[in-house]
């Protein structure tokens, strides 16, 4: 910064380019940083590509197993017709968190599945037994996937009542592991009349619209 005198001895500034060049740098490291975090927030979470003989387990309760609907039409046999691959359902009616926990690895293990699809919790949430239960059930249900080597797709159970919606927790698991993550398709089906069997299952057209939310987001992640 310079200063400079007049003939009546007052100061003047002449123009500080230190100070404008750190401020151009500010604006530029602000906006490189805004840049960077842009990009972070709007890329999903990534599968390995399913090759055409790859066999994808869908592993839940009576939503997995399709009750409301023929076995032709629960949403695993439909989900094989739009992916191409081989989807075995693993839905168990009635099962809870803890017991499909016990399950898996003989699932797992009898499948040998590249993808787990994995659906879980409402049984949980109508016997009212804790959603902190459901949650680290589902966090042991998917680390007994990972150590095997197998990709893990997470659906969301909404909460039974007049507005059905997930609790927290799903979207909470599915970002601390990186999961390819569904919250929506559910949620909707059991506030349509049309698209659901009773209070908690969808009918068949309801589980044609989760298996096609679940073939959208697997294409999304690369899987397809």
């Amino acid at each position: 910064m310079t200063f400079i005198g007049d003939s009546a001895g007052r100061i003047r500034v002449r123009g500080c380019k230190l100070h404008r060049a750190t401020a151009i740098l500010r604006v530029a490291v602000l906006t490189c940083i805004a840049f960077a975090f842009a990009g972070c927030g709007g890329s999903a979470p990534k599968l390995s590509r399913l090759p055409a003989d790859a066999v994808v387990l869908a592993f839940g309760d009576s939503l997995t197993f399709g009750t409301g609907a023929q076995a032709e039409t629960s949403y695993p046999a439909v989900l094989e017709k739009l992916i191409g691959r081989k989807v075995w359902n693993a839905g168990v009616p009635g099962e809870v968190s803890a017991a499909g926990l016990a399950r898996l690895p003989s699932a797992l293990d009898y499948y040998q599945p590249r993808l787990l699809i994995l659906c879980h919790g409402g049984n949980d949430f109508l016997r009212k037994l804790g959603d902190a239960q459901a949650a680290e059930n589902l966090r042991a249900m998917i680390r007994l996937a990972r150590d095997r080597g197998i990709d893990v797709m997470l659906l969301a159970v909404p909460k039974p009542g007049l507005f059905p919606s997930p609790p927290d927790f799903y979207a909470e698991i599915a970002k601390e592991f990186g999961l390819p993550y569904e919250d929506a398709a559910l949620k909707a089906i059991l506030r349509d009349n049309e698209l659901k069997s009773d209070i908690a299952h969808p009918n068949a057209k309801g589980y044609a619209k989760l298996a096609e939310a679940v073939a959208a987001a697997l294409k999304k992640s690369g899987a397809l």
